[in-house]
């Protein structure tokens, strides 16, 4: 049985200008290894759960626990963000230095790391997102997707167990949100990183192991991308969408063809209508 990284047990928070908790009565597991999507419309709840699961923010109501420790308990604060790195939504939020190689050096010299350790990091996590060779170039040179890959390996450096994306692509063209994802997907399967992946895309919610929608505070649906997209209805009363090909499919059940529900990419879909116009003898 995998260990579990990530645990909250019954959460609520409300901002202080809030007269509704933004969430309530949340509990969800994620396990060592695992790439979990959480998707929700805008005002669900889902950044805020994101912030609370790094311990920038604490639970009103309830516990949550990162790699065994609550991150109600101060002694462990740093611990938690180093087990539990950041991707923000716009990377320009998290780069800090003039040069790559030291703003991925950046959070390892707050924690003294000794210095033959550092570089052996930062030249390490660089390698690990494509971006060894810009690791003298000025980050503002850079590409969005180049900075997020650079934001990402600044987290990579801390050796985390976990990384948490919030919204980590919303602000790039195509090819860069293919960059990032790609990388971070990487990541989770050859170094066993978990993974906690807020989009509103769905395209990258059908690449994860199970996704968990969040709808005004509240964990409405959760299981594999399968299960959660053929309920084409339900996401749309949530102010959802579903991948177009999934969408696709719906429609043209709508009009008596037989088309799977469990259709999810453009391959899947070929195979499909390959299906209806050549079923075998």
């Amino acid at each position: 049985m995998k260990t579990e990284r990530i645990r909250t047990e019954q959460v609520g928070f409300t901002y202080e200008e809030a007269k509704h908790p933004v969430l309530e009565d949340v509990s969800l597991k994620i396990h060592e290894g695992e790439f979990v999507a959480i998707l929700g419309h805008n005002g669900s709840g889902k950044s805020t759960l994101a912030k609370l699961l790094n311990a920038l923010y604490l639970p009103e109501k309830g516990d949550v626990f990162v790699c065994d420790m609550n991150t109600r308990d101060d002694q462990h604060l740093w611990d938690i963000r180093r087990n539990a790195g950041m991707i923000f939504q716009n990377p320009d939020n998290q780069i800090v230095a003039t040069v790559v190689r030291e703003d991925v050096a950046f959070g390892l010299e707050n924690l003294g790391v000794e210095h033959d350790e550092m570089v052996r990091r930062v030249d390490e996590a660089l390698n690990s997102v494509g971006m060894t060779d810009y690791a003298d170039a000025s980050p503002h040179t850079l590409s969005g997707g180049q900075k997020q890959r650079v934001a990402i390996a600044g987290v990579l450096a801390m050796e985390p167990r976990i990384i948490i994306a919030d919204e980590s692509t919303s602000m790039l063209d195509p090819l860069g949100r293919a960059e990032v994802m790609n990388t971070v997907r990487g990541l989770n399967r050859d170094k066993g990183i978990s993974v906690v992946w807020i989009t509103h895309y769905m395209e990258e919610a059908a690449m994860a192991d199970r996704v968990i929608v969040v709808s005004d505070g509240k964990i409405e649906l959760e299981g594999t991308p399968r299960q959660v997209f053929q309920q084409v209805d339900k996401l749309r009363k949530l102010h959802l969408d579903v991948p177009h090909m999934t969408a696709l499919a719906a429609e043209l059940r709508e009009q008596g063809i037989p088309i799977s529900d469990q259709v999810l990419t453009v391959d899947e879909m070929a195979e499909e209508v390959l299906r209806l116009v050549c079923p075998s003898n």
